[in-house]
């Protein structure tokens, strides 16, 4: 393990302004958003959409740090016959890959998953790095409702989030550390502050168990926020107050960056929060954004599967890139959002 390249990447990845695209959808979630734009999921139209969004120039290249592909992604060719790779390379952004391979049902604990994927993960790192991974993303979910989360739950996922990371580095790849606390259900906010720290506590008890250095890695954690069902939502304001708590109690200022979910947040609730979370500065680590949805649902709505449509969608991705670049910097306004991209 070469820990200063490590950290370079890692730095790299949280470069001020910049913030992860995370095109890494399965080909179970990527039909679900086609299905709601009346697009039919192929091969070719999953390759034609992400070549779309990796060749908007101006978000890429001014807003973009990297991208989490999704392994069938990472090995195609745009329609020149283009690496997808290559491309995102070409922008200045760094290719990386989610390798865990989905959750099943956690014996012993109803209502709770495991995240699974470890066994050969060592030789698909190595295919990976070769294929131009520099880093990559393992996704545990916990869930929020009558008697979860269990201690087995926190504890079997957040042991197998740090022997990921400990293979990906062994890799000379940065690992993404995803611990999700779901914000579906009607918990309030101070639920889930207390549910995400137990959650960051294990995660970072169990990567030092397991040696793994945090100067080379990145931390994705979901905000600290209310249920989706709860009847009295926070406040932007205490959404960043009480993220930025939370993660000063729990997160080791070695972490060189810190790229939060979205979770199902509205595009611009999760741009606002970033926004003041940003604004409170003072902050050991750097804050951007590794968003999935909350980025590609407007693009995805103008593109609607229509080669013409193109240029429309290209615009709407670089719009929501560059809101949400300049919330890492804490320099977003609400009233940008009426405005287009430069």
């Amino acid at each position: 393990m070469n820990l200063f390249d490590l950290n370079k990447v890692a730095q790299a990845m949280v470069a001020p302004g910049k913030g992860l695209l995370a095109a890494d959808e399965s080909t179970g979630t990527i039909k679900k958003r086609f299905d709601a734009i009346k697009v039919e999921s192929t091969e070719e139209s999953r390759r034609d959409y992400r070549e779309m969004l990796f060749r908007s120039k101006d978000a890429m290249s001014k807003c973009i740090s990297g991208v989490i592909l999704y392994d069938e992604t990472i090995w195609q060719k745009a329609k020149d016959g283009t690496p997808l790779v290559k491309l995102i390379e070409q922008a200045g952004a760094i290719p990386g890959i989610k390798v865990d391979e989905g959750t099943q049902p956690l014996p012993g604990c109803p209502g709770e998953l495991v995240t699974v994927g470890l066994d050969k993960l060592a030789a698909r790192l190595a295919d990976y790095y070769k294929q131009g991974a520099r880093f990559a993303k393992w996704r545990a979910v916990i869930d929020i409702g009558k008697d979860i989360p269990s201690m087995t739950a926190i504890h079997v996922n957040a042991h197998a989030l740090a022997r990921y990371a400990a293979l990906c580095q062994a890799a000379q790849i940065v690992p993404i550390v995803e611990p999700e606390v779901l914000m579906d259900g009607d918990h309030d906010i101070d639920r889930c502050y207390d549910v995400t720290k137990r959650v960051l506590n294990k995660v970072f008890q169990e990567l030092r168990i397991q040696r793994v250095a945090l100067e080379g890695m990145i931390l994705k954690p979901n905000m600290v926020i209310s249920g989706k069902k709860c009847p009295k939502q926070a406040p932007v304001q205490e959404v960043a107050e009480k993220t930025i708590r939370l993660l000063k109690e729990c997160a080791p200022a070695a972490v060189p960056g810190i790229a939060f979910l979205s979770g199902g947040q509205d595009d611009e609730e999760a741009t606002a929060h970033l926004d003041a979370m940003n604004r409170i500065g003072g902050l050991p680590w750097k804050l951007t954004f590794s968003y999935g949805r909350a980025l590609q649902a407007a693009p995805q709505k103008a593109w609607s599967g229509k080669s013409e449509n193109v240029p429309a969608g290209q615009q709407a991705f670089s719009h929501r890139a560059l809101m949400n670049s300049l919330a890492t910097k804490g320099e977003w306004k609400a009233d940008l959002e009426t405005k287009k991209a430069a």
